[in-house]
């Protein structure tokens, strides 16, 4: 889990050095020209025609000369042309049957309803898109359909809903899960997607804080994720750097029930416990879910804001200072 969820650390970079052309040499494209008889001048479009007719009587007289030969013996006639004479009126009603009728009118008119065709493209390839579903969520991303029947749990009040969510969860010693009132989820969304990363301290023993990096991803419609990890651990690997730590909110029950279900991960022996992680949850939610309407909600919003921007104006100390009142 920890390894996918590492490439959504990445930050994309365009790079328009990194996209070269097609080579020439990848790609044959060749073109035919197609010329009609009307073009050739009249002496040289009836010798060609006399030779491609005279051609095709050579091979069919060549394929079935054996059986014209019989043929020839039981009639008593001495060439092909003596048997082709015999069977001339035979020949002619074949001839006749075999004709295709004419089209109807209708269809030799133009539509005046279809589009006009477009400009020729002989070096254009069409690539159809792929086939996927609109709502199928990217590989290694799991919806809440991953962990409970949504139809059987939707008919549940909020408060029953709550405690199977934890119960799914409760075997598990390293699983995070929480249960997010929409009306919360929706600050923690206003700010998380007008500041997606941020640092939080940690406390440890002895009066110490380590620093921890996070960052909110959106993998699908139905699917919000924060990473957490070390500051240290990001500073030394960048983009490549692999969370200690995810949480996961799942918004099909938001609408119709009013909650978030949230479900997580503390990786074990990477440098954080459960507790340490649930504290780091924590402090998320009170720095993400802040609003205005305070002082205290109007300093932290304003840190989100300050590390958004970058600069000089952000402080370290500010964050510890304002995690202490946690």
């Amino acid at each position: 889990m920890a390894s996918s969820y590492s490439l959504a650390l990445r930050r994309t970079i365009f790079n328009p050095r990194l996209i070269t052309s097609t080579p020439s040499w990848s790609t044959q494209v060749r073109h035919a020209r197609v010329l009609t008889s009307a073009l050739l001048p009249s002496r040289s479009r009836g010798r060609s025609l006399q030779t491609d007719s005279a051609a095709a009587s050579e091979r069919i007289l060549e394929k079935y000369k054996e059986k014209l030969e019989r043929k020839m013996k039981a009639e008593g006639v001495k060439t092909y042309d003596d048997l082709r004479e015999r069977y001339k009126d035979k020949i002619s009603a074949v001839k006749n049957d075999s004709t295709l009728p004419p089209l109807p009118a209708a269809l030799l008119e133009d539509d005046p309803t279809a589009p006009p065709p477009g400009p020729p493209t002989p070096h254009q390839t069409v690539i159809p898109p792929p086939r996927t579903k609109s709502n199928a969520p990217p590989p290694g991303v799991k919806t809440l359909s991953s962990y409970v029947d949504i139809d059987k749990i939707s008919a549940l009040p909020p408060t029953e809903i709550e405690y199977i969510w934890r119960a799914r969860h409760i075997s598990d010693p390293q699983s995070l899960c929480a249960m997010v009132p929409a009306d919360t989820f929706d600050r923690l969304m206003a700010n998380a997607r007008a500041h997606p990363m941020f640092i939080l301290p940690l406390p440890r023993p002895g009066g110490a804080v380590e620093m921890h990096f996070l960052q909110w991803t959106f993998p699908h419609r139905d699917v919000v994720t924060v990473l957490f990890t070390s500051l240290a651990a990001y500073k030394l690997h960048g983009e490549f750097a692999v969370p200690h730590t995810t949480l996961t909110h799942h918004l099909e029950l938001k609408q119709g029930k009013g909650v978030v279900p949230a479900q997580g991960q503390v990786v074990k022996d990477r440098g954080v416990s459960v507790k340490e992680g649930k504290w780091l949850v924590m402090a998320l939610q009170k720095f993400y879910g802040a609003s205005h309407d305070g002082a205290e909600g109007s300093r932290r919003i304003g840190l989100l804001e300050t590390f958004s921007k970058g600069g000089q104006g952000f402080r370290v100390e500010d964050v510890i200072e304002e995690a202490e009142k946690l």
